[in-house]
């Protein structure tokens, strides 16, 4: 089991916040195009992601009632050719996520800038636990400060909540 802080905020403009992360040192990895297919699971959220011709089945908790988004998560890397058919036959669909992920790496902390489908575009800090919860507050922390975002506007929901919440 891995651990996150997270932070999720909707952005006007994608490469202006593109533009902050090259200025604060944040490191550019790669853009992944993702589809997350998000699977009904009583014992958390499950999803298959597939990105860039790989497939994952992530299993994850969030609690987002309180101050922090503290995650905790299970990852199963996936060989099969036709994960998405095989997955489909086993669970009932809730939703899918499209997005186009701009990946940066600061120190433990990953820095999504999304375009997702139907949503818009939005910035996610993941900072992983690498050691106790708080040493990684404080570099959390940090990113936030240095990327000059407003926690109170911070989103407590997952993509595949904001979808849900549209169509209803």
């Amino acid at each position: 089991m891995a651990k996150n802080l997270e932070l999720k905020l909707q952005i006007e403009n994608l490469q202006h916040m593109i533009e902050k992360a090259e200025q604060i040192g944040a490191k550019f990895v790669k853009v992944l195009n993702q589809k997350d297919i998000y699977y009904k699971y009583d014992a958390g959220l499950l999803k298959l992601r597939i990105q860039n011709g790989e497939a994952e089945l992530i299993k994850y908790n969030r609690d987002e009632s309180g101050e922090e988004r503290w995650s905790e998560y299970y990852v199963l890397k996936i060989c099969d050719s036709n994960p998405e058919e095989f997955f489909n036959k086993l669970f009932q669909t809730e939703v899918s996520v499209e997005k186009k992920r701009n990946l940066f790496l600061y120190k433990n902390t990953r820095i999504h800038i999304d375009e997702v489908k139907n949503l818009g575009h939005f910035i996610e800090l993941e900072t992983v636990v690498a050691g106790d919860d708080k040493n990684s507050k404080k570099e959390f922390d940090e990113v936030v400060s240095k990327l000059k975002l407003n926690l109170n506007f911070q989103i407590r929901k997952s993509y595949r909540d904001l979808l849900i919440n549209d169509s209803e």
